[in-house]
């Protein structure tokens, strides 16, 4: 394990386009794989929400699978946040 890595990090990264379903797991992991993948969504400029006990519950769900019902709502105000903040940052036409 990398110095300083810290082996109860945890990391889930999410999809969700419009037209899906609901968005789906598309990397989750620990220690220094969540650090990678939290180092690559910071790279590609996207946004990074730090929740432990929201990643708790998605690490739950496998790879390539849709979240499940009980975290619609969650996940719902997340995103509706996230867009309030990305429609604030947008230049003004």
């Amino acid at each position: 394990m990398p110095k300083g890595a810290d082996p109860t990090k945890t990391a889930v990264a999410l999809r969700y386009a419009d037209g899906d379903a609901a968005p789906v797991v598309v990397a989750k992991g620990r220690g220094p794989i969540a650090d990678e993948i939290i180092r690559r969504a910071r790279e590609a400029g996207l946004f990074v929400h730090e929740s432990r006990d929201l990643v708790a519950l998605l690490m739950q769900v496998d790879l390539d699978a849709r979240i499940p019902p009980a975290l619609y709502v969650a996940i719902a105000e997340l995103l509706a946040w996230l867009h309030r903040v990305e429609a604030s940052k947008a230049p003004k036409a």
